[in-house]
């Protein structure tokens, strides 16, 4: 077999329980001492993000916040933040909290790096962002973007109302903190959405066009954690174990797709959540079945072993029975851990079916259909969007 692939990862990625406490450390190892934490309203009102800045005060670092990081972050909060940076003598970011405060601290980075009349836009796919002013400190408190290894930032531009895929060097941080006491609190509803974010990533991965050896490993690993302990991390929010798992296969997963590449679950779930405002994780959710079941036949056994690796098929059923159960266990999983359809989360149905041309076009435009194993059309997309809102079965 030969052999031809490129993977990127941060230098040093710090994985246990409690591992947040040595965030001083791992700055001092890099001659990091003037951080910016970069953060978002929650992690300050629920105190946690006192975690990450209680360690760098103890070293004698004086830490600064920025915590005006939104969900489904904007072009203009990263420019807020780069302001933010520019007011202070920073040398370095950590971004502390979910994908939004973490891809927010990968944005400010790469903006700082630029000209100043530069907009996020100018560094949207397939434009390469590979400079980075600042080297930058992931810590997530979700198992579910692994953005805290990815090379890749998702920013919403806010006069276009679209969800901008970043992709670069520029976005890949330097150290990554991985601690899973981190998801104790997070809550059921989250932990689900991200949960199946995550598996979404492995998945993908998995079967993109771009795989390799390597980020199939990762995938498969990551896989098999999620399919474990995804359930039982939502039923016992504190059960060391399973968060632990997510945590691991988040991560992994995120590696794997970094290297990978994503397919045609994110092409589209980027514009329903820049239009209807979804969380990311839930959109996923939302189109994975019906994805997956379109997507099927341009892999079938990538699709069967997935199933086996997750847990809905055995090892020794065939790739064709192996394939409908893992449509039977993604349906179920949705079904069980209460994943709305886009008309049950309250999108109206107008705007919706207003919408579908525009989805169809952003999607394509990401790049990231191109990576399936089945590569649509824009008025494949439309019908799939469709099939989303209906629950209709996928048959095309």
């Amino acid at each position: 077999m030969t052999v031809s692939a490129s993977f990127a990862a941060p230098r040093l990625m710090q994985i246990a329980g409690g591992a947040v406490r040595q965030t001083a450390e791992i700055l001092a190892k890099f001659g990091l001492s003037r951080p910016l934490v970069v953060s978002d309203p929650v992690m300050v009102s629920t105190g946690l993000v006192n975690r990450v800045l209680d360690p760098l005060t103890a070293a004698g670092m004086a830490p600064a916040l920025f915590a005006d990081t939104v969900s489904d972050p904007t072009d203009t909060v990263v420019e807020a933040g780069v302001a933010a940076m520019r007011r202070g003598q920073f040398d370095c970011l950590v971004g502390f909290g979910g994908g939004s405060p973490i891809d927010t601290a990968k944005a400010m980075a790469i903006l700082a790096a630029a000209e100043p009349t530069a907009k996020m836009r100018d560094f949207k796919a397939p434009a390469q962002a590979d400079r980075g002013a600042v080297p930058v400190i992931a810590i997530p408190t979700t198992a579910g973007t692994g953005s805290e290894c990815t090379r890749f930032t998702v920013i919403t531009d806010s006069e276009r109302d679209e969800k901008m895929l970043i992709a670069g060097l520029g976005a890949l941080p330097l150290a990554a903190i991985v601690d899973y006491e981190l998801t104790f609190t997070v809550p059921p509803r989250t932990t689900a959405d991200t949960g199946i974010d995550s598996l979404t990533h492995a998945l993908e991965a998995y079967v993109s066009k771009r795989a390799n050896p390597f980020s199939d490993a990762l995938a498969v690993s990551a896989m098999g954690l999620i399919g474990r302990w995804l359930r039982i991390a939502c039923a016992e929010p504190r059960n060391e174990a399973a968060r632990e798992g997510m945590m691991l296969g988040a991560t992994q997963a995120g590696l794997a797709f970094s290297n990978a590449s994503v397919a045609l679950v994110h092409g589209m779930s980027r514009p329903i959540g820049a239009h209807f405002h979804v969380p990311h994780g839930l959109s996923n959710a939302m189109l994975l079945p019906a994805v997956t079941a379109y997507s099927r036949s341009g892999a079938p056994e990538r699709y069967a072993e997935a199933a086996r690796r997750i847990g809905f098929a055995a090892a020794a059923d065939g790739d064709d029975a192996a394939g409908i159960k893992l449509l039977t266990g993604l349906a179920g999983w949705n079904r069980d851990l209460a994943v709305p359809s886009p008309a049950a989360f309250g999108i109206d149905p107008a705007a919706w079916e207003a919408k579908l041309a525009l989805m169809a076009e952003q999607a394509l435009a990401s790049g990231s259909p191109a990576n399936n194993p089945r590569v649509p059309d824009a008025g494949e997309i439309v019908a799939l969007y469709r099939a989303v809102w209906s629950g209709a079965p996928v048959n095309f």
